[in-house]
């Protein structure tokens, strides 16, 4: 009786439960950041070394950007037609109706291009990296090239990072464009809008810095989707479940750093 009544003595209350989850949850978090961390570091090595191989590397390119193209168009046009309306309908008397330009322009450019392409990216892009080395990894592929001598972040994450930084930008660059021309369509089918009064508007109230600022998200956008998707895949455990449960957990991981990093640009950077 004193034993059973010491044992459950001992058991953490609510509080200590909570505490205990909340250390499992840190450590799991400082796990990852210090693993990507790690290969951060060795994919900028191998970069600036040249060591990888480039056949993969354009590869990689073809298939994050010219595959991608068509879904990238829909959304960027289904974004500006959005915006075009939504704006369309919040405009007043009071308000000139070229301003609609501006605001569609601004949207796409700042906001609707670069997240939704990066969002695109993830389900398209990320998923399959990380279901492709994931496999690689429980079939034991990836243990055979440390086996024989070769480095798998060289062979496999140097290619796939380096081909999103540059594929992201001209993904971007392209939904923005279509999405400001579907906008401007939208704007004359719907609040009557003519191109000429659109244009004028956009111009009005643009800033140079907007092109940059949309071009440096896709940059930073276009490096985290790859490279926690390879993260991912490289950690992967467990045979096909692993490999499904863990392309899962990077979707949710890759969108989730993808509009943590999104709110963080305005204050850093339009302050």
């Amino acid at each position: 009786m004193n034993s059973s009544a010491s044992l459950t003595s001992k058991r953490p209350g609510p509080l200590g439960r909570a505490f205990r989850k909340f250390g499992r949850a840190s450590e799991l978090v400082l796990d990852h950041a210090g693993a990507l961390g790690d290969l951060t570091w060795q994919v900028f090595v191998s970069a600036v070394r040249m060591r990888f191989p480039r056949r993969e590397f354009f590869r990689q390119i073809y298939v994050m950007g010219v595959e991608s193209l068509p879904i990238v168009f829909i959304t960027g046009a289904l974004a500006g037609i959005v915006t075009s309306q939504q704006g369309g309908y919040q405009m007043t008397g009071a308000i000139p109706q070229y301003v609609l330009g501006s605001l569609v322009v601004q949207t796409v450019v700042l906001e609707m291009g670069p997240v939704l392409t990066a969002v695109v990216l993830v389900g398209r892009v990320g998923a399959r990296i990380t279901a492709e080395l994931g496999t690689m990894k429980v079939s034991e592929q990836i243990d055979a090239y440390h086996s024989l001598g070769r480095d798998p972040v060289r062979l496999l994450a140097t290619p796939r990072v380096l081909a999103g930084i540059i594929a992201m930008p001209l993904l971007v660059g392209f939904a923005n464009i279509v999405g400001i021309a579907a906008g401007m369509v939208a704007a004359r089918l719907d609040s009557g809008l003519g191109f000429p009064s659109f244009l004028y508007g956009a111009r009005l109230f643009w800033h140079s810095w907007d092109l940059f600022y949309s071009f440096l998200k896709s940059v930073v956008f276009g490096f985290s989707i790859p490279l926690i998707s390879v993260h991912m895949g490289f950690r992967t455990r467990g045979g096909a479940e692993g490999v499904g449960r863990t392309t899962t957990d990077a979707v949710m991981f890759m969108t989730l750093t993808i509009l943590i990093l999104d709110a963080m640009f305005p204050p850093l950077l339009l302050n």
